[in-house]
């Protein structure tokens, strides 16, 4: 029998916040557009102005203004006291902020330049990135995925009224795009008080379905699935894979009269302790009044040391001390594992305890020994409908795409390499693009000059044609100076974990300096030529990069074998 209508707890702060603007408006708008100053934003911020426009950020009505944002970095609070983890800010560069003034409306574009929102402009501050990083994500290590990112974004911020004109359209999986009024609608008519929320970034298989089984049961309530479908972290398992996976399991394998799935647009900052109680607040203005927080939430891997960012419990204490605050209770998870002997999952700690032998695949090992050899997954890990898609979509590691990043000082040796190891791939059976600098700069970049901006303005050109390449399964040598090393880091955030090769072509700078046939050190010594890298501009050398070669101890081929040995060492090259 259906169970009567039901109040949900309330959004956070009190109300449920909605920027989108009436049609009449909307119409007024499009014709005044035109006449606007435009600023373009990426997939990150278009994620965030969506949530702020739902509602799904509620109590906040814009981005963050001054006060905001540096309380929020130094306390987690808002101005007015109300627990916030996580900024919301829109940094532009200072060449937008000479073009504008307070109290002008500008017109916020996509990339694909569609209009989204209208802002007035009441706020222009400066923001402190470093500050930024190491308060909100405890590191300013560039192994952390949001980091060199986060240094890139602009020098200042803007704030102030914004009406959204267009959502973002999607045509994918329209019917599991809800928003939190849609979202606490239906949840109000399954007639359950209490819902708890799952939020994850990964496929889901049998161990989430016991957890969330469970987690559902224990508070007696509804079950809201939230799986973030924006930005997660490089490597993950793309979007439209994840999506497949949620509506089958979704659909074939939980009960619909307490069970709701929803895909939220939501930018993952991979902040780890912050990020789950930005997480608890999220779902709360979707409905939920419990959360459920396991072990690394949020967590980004590991740091430039080989050491997790993050503690395993680290979000599950942190969350802790503030759930009543928030008014999101914590359902807390062990590791679960899988006990043949009983054909089912139980906690770690128990099946330990109870001597019990278990199974577990870690993600890594799903990863690595199952789908990039091809392998189906077992039976008792995942159900047979999400093995067959990843499959699907997974090849071969030695038929994956990668990129082979030459970088070191000019004259040290890159280009030489590159054009060898070349040969040796396609001699292999791999189809290569070589993008060498000098080619780029005559082509791709033509019209960028050699100042700091300019060169990673060339670096970021680069390194997304070639992260489409690998996309594709193909495979990319890059051989430029690429002295900075955010700007490589940038690069690496933009393709799959591994598939990002560092090498550094490591050669002192009187060595480079009798290597130049050109004469372009002699020049920069002369001052004839400013800011060469080596002389008058800084190389900042990889700290750990995956290939290390001397060019002083190894002949170029030598060189390119080294690299060769290593694509096999991980799999990328067969035996």
């Amino acid at each position: 029998m259906k169970k009567s209508s039901v109040k949900l707890i309330s959004p956070y702060g009190g109300k449920l916040v909605n920027l989108l603007v009436s049609e009449e408006e909307r119409k007024e708008w499009k014709e005044r557009i035109t006449e606007l100053k435009s600023l373009q934003i990426g997939n990150r911020f278009v994620c965030d102005l969506e949530l702020l426009a739902t509602g799904a950020f509620s109590p906040l009505d814009r981005f963050m203004g001054k006060e905001d944002y540096e309380r929020v970095v130094e306390e987690m609070r808002l101005k007015n006291g109300l627990l916030f983890p996580i900024p919301i800010i829109l940094p532009v560069k200072k060449e937008f902020v000479k073009e504008i003034k307070e109290g002008e409306w500008i017109v916020i574009r996509d990339e694909y330049n569609v209009p989204l929102a209208v802002m007035r402009v009441e706020e222009i501050y400066e923001r402190d990135p470093e500050k930024e990083a190491k308060e909100v994500l405890k590191t300013l290590d560039l192994y952390h995925p949001l980091v060199p990112e986060l240094l890139s974004w602009g020098e200042y911020c803007i704030s102030g009224e914004l009406k959204v004109i267009n959502l973002p359209q999607y045509f994918d999986f329209p019917e599991y795009r809800l928003t939190p009024s849609q979202t606490r609608a239906l949840l109000e008519d399954m007639g359950y008080e209490n819902v708890v929320a799952f939020q994850t970034r990964n496929p889901l298989h049998r161990v989430h379905e016991e957890l969330t089984k469970r987690a559902r049961d224990k508070v007696n309530g509804a079950l809201l699935l939230t799986p973030a479908v924006g930005q997660t972290k490089p490597g993950d398992v793309d979007n439209f894979t994840r999506m497949r996976i949620y509506k089958v399991i979704y659909e074939k394998y939980y009960e619909k009269d307490r069970t709701l799935l929803v895909f939220v647009p939501l930018a993952m900052r991979m902040a780890g302790p912050r990020e789950a109680l930005w997480h608890g607040i999220i779902r709360r203005n979707y409905g939920a009044n419990y959360f459920i927080v396991g072990r690394d939430h949020a967590g980004p891997g590991k740091d430039s040391k080989g050491r997790p960012f993050y503690g395993p419990y680290e979000a599950q204490e942190l969350y802790k001390k503030y759930e009543d605050e928030i008014g999101v209770k914590i359902i807390p998870f062990e590791e679960l594992v899988y006990v043949p002997e009983l054909g089912e999952y139980i906690e770690k700690s128990e099946a330990e305890r109870k001597g019990y032998k278990y199974l577990s695949i870690s993600g890594t090992e799903v990863r690595e020994n199952y789908l990039k050899e091809g392998k189906t997954l077992p039976e008792w890990f995942t159900r047979p409908e999400v093995a067959e898609i990843l499959k699907e979509v997974y090849k071969p590691k030695h038929k994956q795409g990668f990129c082979v990043w030459l970088t070191g000082l000019p004259c040290a040796g890159k280009s030489t390499i590159g054009k060898i190891l070349k040969v040796m791939l396609e001699a292999r059976g791999r189809k290569v693009t070589f993008l060498d600098g000098d080619v780029v700069r005559t082509h791709l970049s033509e019209g960028l000059g050699f100042s700091k901006e300019d060169r990673i303005k060339n670096i970021l050109r680069v390194g997304f044609v070639a992260s489409e390449i690998v996309k594709h399964d193909g495979v990319v040598i890059c051989a430029l100076v690429s002295p900075y090393r955010q700007a490589r880091e940038l690069v690496r955030a933009m393709m799959e974990e591994g598939k990002f090769i560092e090498v550094f072509v490591d050669a002192p700078v009187e060595v480079c300096e009798q290597r130049d046939v050109k004469g372009f050190y002699k020049k920069a010594k002369e001052g004839l030529i400013k800011g060469f890298t080596g002389i008058d501009d800084p190389y900042e050398p990889p700290e750990n990069p995956e290939v290390h070669i001397d060019t002083t101890l190894l002949s170029p081929e030598e060189s390119a074998w080294r690299i060769i040995d290593y694509l096999k060492s991980v799999g990328f090259l067969k035996e």
